[in-house]
């Protein structure tokens, strides 16, 4: 019998993970499946790009996983029963039940309204694509000198409002931020979000809390308006909700507690990646949601489940941050040099070559998405007790 894993969630690290497990182990020992409500791959960190008109390259699966025994479920999750090891989904066409040895779970995260008043109703969102292109449709449709406020000032924030700014120099953008302009970068990476964020005439309010949101404005926590015909809304995203209801092991947020291997501390049969986890970094701080940590962490996980149904030595490989990489408009960037527990440090590369450096790293990530194994290796063979031993019946709830 072969040896059944089940992904779901075919982002950075869903998709990774299945590419590099049938990479790894003969398809006569394993079934891969991956299940995903689309068809193609959804480059996440392009889509502040797609929302201001650009056109990304379409990147169907069924070219992705030609010829590597992955077998793509074009499906939703609707539940996860960790006990029964069943996965329920609902297609076009039919809903029914996956069965699992080992299930990869990357669901990933979603916007995070934060609960504040209107956001639902009136604000866009960027997290997916069906919200780029909702904004898409929404910014093409303003007309010049029309107000457009970016709502958070992290990463997701800084590259909406600069790409936003730099497409549309007609329009009046504001980007609204909790704390200080880029108050986590070095001195010279803040001085250069600064630079750039005035050469394209973003007006900045720091230290501003958005309380609630209307059609046509956001109030602030000492009671101003700031005129808004657009809000984006970008502060923060939260993990998909499915886990929750499962009796995996999970945090307060619903994101699953995994060991170094990525395992889930409660059911040995289940890995999560990405967002949906929460594993520990340097410093036994909690990796943050991003793919600078999720595809790492995806790799993570393929190699130990290969190695554990190979009978295998586990990979240990410490997973750390090298740097942050923030796009600011086509034209400019900047490349955040970080510690490995992600404090940064004074280096900082900035302007043109800076947002090359960006480019490239968008084009690898989604590179290594089709080709998970940056090495060619053999494919092993499972061992049948090792199988058994990984995804016992009697597997503990």
């Amino acid at each position: 019998m072969q040896h059944r894993i089940v992904v779901l969630g075919a982002g950075y690290t869903g998709a990774i993970t299945a590419g590099r497990l049938a990479r790894r182990l003969r398809p006569e020992d394993v079934a891969i499946t991956l299940v995903n409500a689309e068809p193609d791959f959804v480059e996440r960190v392009r889509l502040h790009q797609l929302a201001t008109g650009q056109d990304l390259r379409p990147r169907p699966f069924s070219e992705m996983f030609a010829g590597t025994g992955v077998e793509l479920r074009l499906a939703r999750v609707t539940g996860v029963d960790v006990d029964r090891r069943t996965v329920a989904v609902t297609g076009a066409d039919s809903a029914g039940e996956l069965e699992y040895d080992t299930l990869v779970y990357a669901l990933g995260s979603g916007w995070n309204d934060q609960g504040v008043p209107g956001v639902a109703e009136h604000a866009h969102e960027i997290a997916s694509r069906a919200g780029a292109l909702r904004l898409r449709e929404r910014l093409a449709g303003l007309s010049a000198g029309q107000p457009v406020v970016v709502v958070g000032g992290g990463l997701t924030g800084l590259e909406a409002a600069a790409e936003i700014a730099e497409a549309r120099p007609d329009l009046d953008v504001t980007l609204a931020a909790r704390g200080g302009l880029g108050d986590w970068l070095s001195d010279k990476g803040r001085a250069h979000v600064r630079k750039v964020f005035a050469g394209l005439g973003v007006t900045v309010h720091e230290h501003t809390t958005v309380t609630a949101v209307a059609a046509d404005h956001v109030t602030t926590a000492d009671g101003a308006s700031v005129p808004a015909a657009v809000t984006v809304w970008t502060t923060g995203f939260a993990v998909h909700p499915i886990a929750r209801a499962t009796s995996l092991e999970v945090t307060g947020t619903g994101q699953i507690v995994v060991d170094r291997s990525m395992r889930s501390v409660s059911h040995p049969d289940v890995y999560a990646v990405g967002d949906a986890a929460l594993a520990m970094g340097p410093g036994d701080k909690p990796l943050r949601m991003s793919c600078a940590s999720g595809v790492p962490a995806a790799w993570q996980a393929a190699d130990a489940i290969a190695a554990r149904l190979t009978g295998r030595k586990l990979p240990e490989v410490p997973l750390r941050y090298f740097n942050q990489c923030i796009s600011l408009g086509r034209k400019e960037g900047l490349i955040q040099y970080v510690t490995a527990d992600d404090r940064a440090v004074r280096a900082a590369l900035t302007g043109r070559i800076a947002a090359v450096y960006k480019e490239l790293v968008c084009k690898g990530a989604a590179w290594g998405v089709a080709n998970p194994l940056l090495v060619p290796a053999p494919r092993r063979r499972v061992v049948r007790e090792r199988a058994d031993a990984v995804a016992p019946a009697n597997a503990p709830a």
